[in-house]
């Protein structure tokens, strides 16, 4: 869920843009920046593009240093229509680099009911370089099985597919479906998680919401996902796993792990960590994630979810390990350049 209004986002980025505090490439501590939920970042050649939920429009902050994320330059590329199937609540954009072109999926609202009956994914098409400049090209509503949030896509043996949150009675699931391109669907959509573990029932409802997927290095599949309401500070990070060679859209293939990979940290000051991402450092050698959280308890789901990034570790089997979030006070090595 990202309950957040365009009008408090702004407020706060306002009122708290001094208090950004990354530190440039020799280190980092947390958050990136004041106010950013759900972030997404990208890595095309020396560039990442960082965007996040910003409510009535998408925006992308250019840099060429993550450490330094709030000295970048945040551009508005892409504005709703005032009427239609996306015309309001502009959440989760991601930014793909797919076959030489730009695609940016987002979760959106109609017109006159902003309500989980009538939200869906829909596809944003750029053919230049750089997304933060051209021309976007309205590809529309993926047809999914039914109304839902969170769209992401991936590729694995030659195969595209893509990951939703669909609401299915009273959850939020998570669904996979095929791709012929990166705007059309084709096949059976597959639910391939249900939130049936006690952590992804906190805050009053049940979900499973925010895919990610993340390839392991022995070849497994990874999908992270974000259990539990976002207004709960036992909002956390969740895992399913497939071996590799498995076939995705096989519900069989995947295989939940029973306790989040991230979780809150009250002694550091991090609760509420959820809707992530992953990226690797400039020089290829290192994973990282990127999600958000609040900084003290009992903050909800608003635009004072910050972004946050550190490093994934691998374990010998080639499983994803991830160290407790850390808070303000702790100093982060930064993304590895060389």
């Amino acid at each position: 869920m990202h309950r957040v209004s365009a009008g408090l986002a702004a407020a706060l980025l306002a009122s708290l843009a001094t208090t950004a505090v990354a530190t440039g490439q020799g280190g980092f501590v947390n958050p990136l920046l004041p106010s950013g939920p759900d972030p997404w970042i990208t890595r095309e050649g020396k560039a990442y593009y960082y965007l996040s939920t910003r409510g009535d429009r998408i925006a992308i902050r250019k840099t060429g240093d993550l450490t330094r994320l709030a000295d970048a330059t945040e551009t508005t590329v892409w504005r709703p229509p005032a009427t239609g199937a996306n015309a309001q609540s502009i959440w989760a954009p991601e930014l793909h680099r797919i076959e030489g072109k730009w695609y940016l999926y987002y979760t959106a609202a109609a017109s006159g009911h902003d309500d989980d009956a009538h939200r869906g994914v829909f596809v944003l098409e750029n053919p230049g370089e750089d997304p933060t400049t051209g021309q976007w090209i309205d590809r529309g509503q993926l047809k999914t099985a039914h109304t839902g949030i969170d769209g992401t896509t991936f590729e694995h043996e030659g195969k595209r597919y893509f990951v939703y949150s669909p609401y299915v009675g009273p959850d939020s699931v998570l669904a996979i479906v095929a791709m012929s391109n990166p705007w059309t669907l084709s096949g059976k959509e597959t639910i391939i998680a249900r939130p049936d573990q006690p952590w992804e029932r906190q805050g009053g409802r049940q979900i499973l919401e925010g895919p990610q997927y993340l390839a392991g290095p022995k070849g497994d599949l990874f999908l992270s996902y974000s259990g539990s309401a976002c207004w709960s500070d036992d909002y956390a990070i969740g895992l399913l796993s497939a071996p590799g060679g498995s076939d995705p859209l096989d519900a069989a293939s995947w295989t939940k792990s029973a306790r989040p990979i991230l979780a809150k940290n009250p002694e550091g000051g991090v609760y509420a960590p959820g809707h992530n991402g992953f990226f690797d450092s400039p020089d290829g050698s290192q994973t990282w994630i990127v999600y958000h959280a609040n900084p003290g308890p009992d903050m909800k789901c608003t635009a004072k979810r910050s972004p946050r990034m550190q490093r994934v570790h691998w374990t010998d089997d080639g499983k994803p390990r991830l160290d407790p979030p850390a808070g303000s006070s702790v100093r982060l090595q930064a993304p590895a350049t060389r």
